[in-house]
């Protein structure tokens, strides 16, 4: 097991090499230089620097370029990204350069400029956001959707399971944005249960941190509903089709011949065969917890990670976006891992030491 890992680790650090080298030169694409623009506009609003002579304006040009860390080509700024190459650090006080290793290994993964503060402070609260939000809706949708696809395997081919069925082919069917835009016309803007969006009153002073926690929960409690809604049609067919699969085996008949109790063939025996197949929608359901969720956030008005990567991609703000797509990318690789590995746990027959 751990020379497996440790040979996973190995294969994953290769493709985090590529996958950083090609989304940067991908972001990179992108015709927007921020130093050519400062210095346009520095130019045109400031008399002072207009009447500047050609070597001074060259030396502002060149600190504005190191500036925003686009001096050199395409791979020395990808390596100065990544902190293997120092930042030149150009003063046209001094002319000189000062480098500095000040890049993603070093913990530092980037500068928000629309935002005028650091990438990570940028994302901090719309992190912690969107993990209390899925955390929520991923809970209470396993919560419903594997007792009631246990149900409907046992129940095969009855008058329930069928309506269950029905009803989940439905909410399958349905795109997720018309289920959010249908619960926010239905119980927001018909019965006026639920506020349309945002995550607290406007205005509101709260005088305890209990009343500010049930005016969040009275915001996300649509969003949470319907992003629960969303979840129950295919997980509950997954976990129906294994269980089906499960309960057909010979060692499950060979159970209940024996006179095995009934709710030990189910739960203990066919579930553990079932869990193969669902394990892997399990975990990337917690995987994307971290992720938020882009199409929720937007409609509901939620300050969360999914938002927050679309705001920077039209604001330009690509060091935001770019780290975001490392994040996911390093979620990914670590979920694969993850899986792999609690295969071996719920399944003895299958090994990871190789």
């Amino acid at each position: 097991m751990g020379k497996y890992i440790l040979k996973r680790l190995g294969y994953m650090l290769v493709v985090t090499l590529i996958l950083t080298l090609l989304m940067y030169l991908v972001y990179n694409l992108i015709p927007v230089n921020r130093a050519e623009n400062e210095y346009k506009e520095t130019m045109k609003s400031n008399k002072a620097a207009a009447a500047w002579s050609e070597e001074e304006k060259a030396d502002f040009k060149k600190e504005l370029y190191s500036k925003y860390g686009m001096d050199g080509n395409i791979f020395i700024r990808y390596l100065r990204w990544m902190g293997l190459y120092p930042y030149s650090g150009y003063s046209r006080i001094t002319h000189e350069y000062n480098p500095t290793f000040n890049g993603l290994l070093q913990g530092n993964i980037g500068y928000s400029y629309k935002e005028a503060k650091p990438v990570f402070d940028v994302l901090k609260e719309p992190m912690k956001n969107s993990i209390f939000i899925n955390i929520f809706a991923t809970i209470a949708a396993l919560a419903i959707t594997i007792p009631l696809g246990i149900f409907c395997a046992r129940k095969k081919g009855s008058k329930r399971d069928t309506l269950i069925q029905i009803g989940t082919i439905v909410g399958y069917s349905l795109p997720g944005f018309i289920i959010a835009i249908l619960f926010i016309f239905l119980f927001a803007a018909t019965l006026g249960w639920f506020p349309v969006s945002g995550m607290k009153t406007l205005n509101m002073v709260y005088t305890s941190k209990l009343q500010e926690f049930g005016d969040l929960m009275y915001h996300l409690a649509l969003p949470l509903i319907a992003m629960t809604f969303m979840s129950l049609g295919s997980m509950t067919r997954y976990v129906r089709a294994s269980m089906i699969e499960a309960l057909s085996m010979d060692c499950i008949r060979t159970a209940r011949a024996k006179g095995v109790k009934e709710k030990t063939v189910v739960y203990s025996h066919a579930f553990r065969n079932a869990l193969i197949p669902i394990v892997t929608i399990v975990i990337g359901w917690f995987l994307g917890i971290f992720s938020g969720s882009i199409m929720i956030e937007n409609i509901f008005g939620l300050n969360g990670i999914g938002r927050t990567y679309i705001i920077a991609l039209q604001g330009n703000d690509f060091e935001t976006a770019l780290a975001l797509q490392m994040f996911y990318v390093f979620i990914s690789l670590i979920g694969n891992l993850i899986t792999d590995i609690v295969y071996g746990f719920v399944d003895p027959r299958i090994r990871v030491n190789k």
